[in-house]
């Protein structure tokens, strides 16, 4: 039976909507029964008027909805909700592989016959609207709602990354990369905080990390694609690599319908004075589990929460949440995203160069290696996901980081000596990665769920933000480091591997100080939220 079924979440009253005494919502002429979940409230009575908002924001009101998601066995409600929203990571993945590939098909006259320097300058573009769609977006998502905006985010990634398929120059090119990024740097605010707000606190950590770490998944579909996509052998030069980019979109497509069935965070309506849905929201998701055939646990009515709505908080507040209120864990966010940022676009981008410098390795043959390291990095979330949630958020945080930079340092080393073949150096940054990967989307992890609910979204907007600047000086200090084939530099590039790893073992150490024991805990219990009184 389909969770999302509309009609069965509409059919009424439902057993937990009688056993929360959630009965029936009124706003002006509409009326909807209480099975009604909250997202078809939602599309019948699209906003509430100022006066009944104004009275609802200054009353105290108390709510068990925190207590009711935590609570609940996972079912196929959770597993097609974190498919509907994971697939941002997937597409971003698919995105900077295959856009990498083309780079070389690009520069030829039958294309669009740009420059190197132009070809490096699409990847900057499309990055820059990552940045400034994860800050335009991510406050949205705080104010209107992680669903309003997950639906928008992708759709403007897909509208704008097909149209780029048809760029008939540079300047066309490079628009619509820019807002095909900012689709998808949106996309991240919204789903991290949907994600983290509507999955039970017992599997948030091993969620996170799987969705995260499907970002390789994604890599892995670029590569097999474009080993034939741009085949000249197969398809016309000026052909490939325009069905390249609308594979994307393609697959978005199918998510997109499925998203707009999806409902919104009940969290986030019970911090904005819409406490009605809220409930209702939550009562057609016990009612779709229930369906699935999993028995409702009790719920402990001494975990209900007080809180007068707060709405969305002015830039003042949020300043004051992260630097006064939450200096150390603003210290631990910018710690670990900065050094795992650096440590991947150090290494990705450079991953083709180093084997065609100092392994005679050619750019089509480089697809084989990169399929390789992808799967190394896809394992690592979906193996130690869980031990996030058993052994703990401090131990597992630390430990990923400060064991993958001591095996990069290692294996820099055996690098330097010549000890290794591109066969070798492939293995070897596997095994790394497959940590690496893992303390990487802990660092997501982390700053989705140790913020309050009403700037949750922003947060990680704004680390995400810092990270990708400081990411980005990665690939041009390593491009350096490298050298050309005529004069390669082994020891220069080795002394820059020891370099990424010191980050990762100091990001390491910062987080065995002052990681937060966040498994199996509620958000609320970690964080309250601004509206809590």
């Amino acid at each position: 039976m389909d969770p999302f079924s509309h009609d069965q979440l509409c059919s009424a009253p439902t057993p937990a909507t009688r056993r929360f005494g959630v009965s029936k919502l009124t706003v002006g002429s509409s009326f909807l029964p209480s099975g009604a979940p909250a997202w078809l409230v939602a599309a019948r009575v699209p906003s509430i008027s100022g006066s009944l908002r104004s009275v609802t924001m200054e009353t105290v009101a108390r709510s068990l909805v925190p207590a009711r998601l935590d609570r609940l066995p996972w079912s196929g409600f959770h597993t097609r909700f974190v498919v509907a929203l994971g697939v941002a990571w997937v597409l971003d993945g698919m995105e900077i592989t295959i856009a990498s590939a083309v780079g070389s098909v690009l520069q030829d006259r039958r294309t669009l016959g740009l420059s190197a320097v132009e070809v490096g300058f699409t990847a900057t573009v499309y990055l820059v609207g990552e940045v400034a769609g994860a800050l335009v977006f991510g406050r949205l998502s705080d104010r209107f709602g992680r669903r309003r905006l997950f639906v928008l985010t992708l759709g403007l990634y897909l509208v704008a990354n097909g149209i780029t398929a048809l760029s008939p120059n540079l300047a066309f090119f490079l628009v619509f990369r820019f807002l095909a990024g900012a689709g998808i740097g949106g996309e991240y605010s919204a789903i991290h905080s949907a994600i983290d707000e509507l999955i039970p606190s017992r599997y948030r950590g091993r969620v996170d990390l799987a969705v995260s770490g499907t970002y390789w998944l994604g890599a892995m579909i670029g590569t097999a694609s474009t080993y034939v996509l741009l085949n000249p052998e197969v398809l016309p030069v000026d052909v490939g690599w325009r069905l390249g980019l609308l594979i994307g979109p393609l697959v978005g497509v199918a998510i997109w319908v499925l998203r707009r069935h999806l409902p919104e965070s009940p969290r986030w309506l019970l911090m904005h004075g819409r406490r009605e849905e809220a409930e209702r929201t939550t009562a057609g998701i016990e009612e779709a589990v229930e369906r699935s055939g999993r028995p409702l646990p009790p719920v402990d009515e001494d975990r209900a929460l007080e809180f007068r709505p707060h709405g969305a908080p002015s830039y003042r507040e949020i300043a004051r949440v992260l630097l006064r209120e939450y200096p150390r864990r603003t210290v631990l966010g910018v710690t670990l995203m900065i050094s795992q940022s650096f440590l991947y676009n150090a290494i990705f981008f450079t991953y083709v160069l180093v084997l065609n410098t100092f392994y005679g390795v050619s750019p089509h043959d480089a697809s084989k290696y990169l399929f390789a390291f992808a799967l190394g990095n896809l394992a690592g979330p979906l193996v130690l996901g869980p031990l996030f949630d058993t052994l703990g958020r401090r131990v597992m945080i630390s430990s990923t980081y400060i064991v993958s930079g001591l095996l990069l340092a290692v294996t820099g080393w055996l690098f330097e000596q010549g000890m290794l073949n591109a066969t070798t150096q492939t293995l070897l940054w596997s095994v790394i990665f497959f940590v690496a990967s893992a303390a990487a989307s802990a660092g997501y992890l982390t700053v989705s769920e140790l913020f309050p609910l009403e700037i949750r979204a922003l947060a990680i907007a704004l680390f995400f933000s810092v990270a990708q600047g400081f990411g980005a000086l990665g690939p041009t200090i390593f491009g350096a480091l490298i050298g050309d084939r005529a004069h390669p530099h082994p020891t220069r590039l080795f002394y820059g591997y020891l370099f990424a790893s010191a980050m990762m073992v100091f990001a390491g150490l910062v987080a065995l100080v002052l990681a937060v024991n966040a498994e199996r805990r509620s958000l609320e219990d970690l964080t309250p939220p601004l509206s809590i009184t």
